[in-house]
């Protein structure tokens, strides 16, 4: 249960904490709206940092913040630990992972998942790099392949674990590339003198013609000759077809033997089961008009990376699935709301491209700022003021910048820890009961979208845990 008054003011209710939902959040927090936050995180996290997680740049507490921290002392805001499992917008009520919550405004911002393009092999054996958890996730791999390489029998193992394959030349594929070669130049000589660093292999492999391909072209070669200069190999104009025993299958017959496959090949929006399929766009996204509006239900708004845009003739496939995107849809949205209420003009959203960068390691970025194209050191303290500006909570901005300072000097890195966490029964029963519970009355189509395979796999590896290792039988019916 929620266990949210009802005091009788309108509710706006906001599905993910990403910039997107927390910015309109933020802006709501004055007006006579009551705004409940929910999120299956209890924390904002910033992804634009995340890599710096998995490379061991930075501890995750750097780049995470509490909800609960961020809407204390504010009047009629809430946030609730929870999932969306369905939308109904005739009745005007969500169902999630605690039960059912009514709105009367609800706002969708529940961000994008990592697109695999259908390849469930791909799927079940890459790593994607979307989440401070998968940022861990990746972070372990990488430092226990590396101790793992010390102890193995043969050379070809040796290889596997030392080749790294990144899939996708955008930004995220980029700059893990660049931090993965920093690793390799500078940790690898200092915590493992017995392994051979020149036998780590880095590839970046992508489909296109050149690397940022939403950048200037000016970015996209500088950033080529920076990662060129760390010794990665990059691959263009090239497809990953499979990947099995241990190997990446390339589209010219090439293959790489690796055990790390890092996924940053594109992002769909999350599905939102109980949509109309009109709502539902290219790349899983939810079709808007200008005023956020979701096309053919009424009180229901997207924004963020899960919203395209209908009508913007400079951005025909919609907006870039980035922070500035987010965070301007937001507070036009949140100005919407609250106007809307007073009898105030509405305003259509209009987007002000405020420019991009990429950083490929320690005095190398690369930053196109509207006419200008920076390139090396002065592209690089710009892109860490800028991410450093935009990082919440003071202790955060302070303990990044001294990482990064102790970085620079000592050319070392501090969080290299491999960390596993393990759930008390407690709170594994607790997610076992949450996902065979509170599915409410849901159509057959939501309920089909709900996944029920991925239910019934989560319920294994919990049982898994609980049991010491020994899979129990999956439950076959929801309660």
């Amino acid at each position: 249960m929620f266990n949210i008054p009802d005091n009788g003011k309108k509710r706006v209710v906001i599905v993910g904490g990403g910039f997107a939902g927390l910015q309109a959040a933020e802006r709501l927090k004055k007006s006579d709206f009551q705004v409940v936050l929910i999120d299956k995180n209890n924390y904002h996290q910033f992804p634009p940092l995340i890599y710096q997680i998995a490379t061991a740049g930075l501890n995750p507490n750097s780049i995470s913040f509490p909800f609960r921290k961020i809407l204390e002392k504010r009047r009629d805001s809430y946030f609730r630990l929870a999932e969306l499992r369905a939308v109904f917008p005739e009745e005007k009520y969500i169902q999630t992972s605690i039960g059912k919550l009514s709105y009367d405004y609800l706002i969708l911002a529940n961000g994008a998942d990592t697109n695999f393009y259908g390849s469930e092999e791909i799927a079940s054996q890459a790593m994607p790099m979307k989440t401070v958890a998968e940022a861990m996730g990746l972070r372990n791999a990488l430092l226990s392949n590396f101790e793992r390489a010390l102890t193995c029998s043969t050379e070809k193992e040796r290889q596997e674990l030392l080749n790294v394959v990144i899939v996708g030349g955008g930004p995220s594929g980029v700059e893990i590339a660049g931090a993965i070669a920093e690793m390799r130049r500078y940790v690898l000589p200092r915590d493992y003198p017995d392994l051979d660093a020149a036998k780590m292999h880095i590839y970046l492999v992508d489909g296109g013609t050149r690397l940022l391909n939403a950048m200037s072209q000016k970015a996209s070669d500088a950033a080529l000759k920076f990662l060129r200069q760390f010794n990665v190999e990059v691959m263009l104009g090239e497809l990953v077809t499979g990947y099995k025993d241990r190997t990446v299958y390339l589209s010219s017959g090439r293959t790489i033997p690796s055990l790390t496959f890092i996924w940053v090949g594109g992002v769909q929006g999350n599905a939102v089961p109980g949509l109309p399929a009109q709502c539902t766009g290219p790349g899983r996204r939810i079709w808007v008009d200008a005023f956020h509006q979701v096309r053919g239900v009424k009180d229901i708004f997207a924004i963020g990376d899960v919203a395209l845009m209908d009508g913007d003739l400079n951005y025909k496939k919609g907006h870039p699935m980035m922070a500035q995107p987010a965070i301007q849809q937001a507070h036009n949205l949140a100005h919407n709301l609250i106007a809307k209420e007073k009898g105030g003009e509405i305003k259509p959203f209009a987007y002000k491209d405020l420019g991009s960068m990429a950083t490929i390691g320690r005095n190398r970025a690369v930053a196109d700022i509207n006419a200008l194209h920076v390139t090396g050191i002065v592209a690089w303290f710009l892109w860490m003021a800028v991410h450093l500006r935009s990082i919440l909570g003071v202790h955060n901005k302070l303990a990044v910048l001294m990482d990064w300072t102790w970085s620079y000097f000592t050319y070392d890195r501090s969080n290299r820890m491999i960390i596993t966490a393990k759930l008390p029964r407690v709170l594994v029963e607790r997610r076992m009961r949450e996902l065979r519970t509170h599915w409410g009355e849901l159509t057959p189509a939501a309920d089909k979208a709900a996944d029920e395979d991925e239910v019934i796999k989560l319920e294994a590896a919990a049982e898994e845990q609980i049991s010491g290792g020994k899979p129990a039988a999956p439950a076959q019916d929801k309660a």
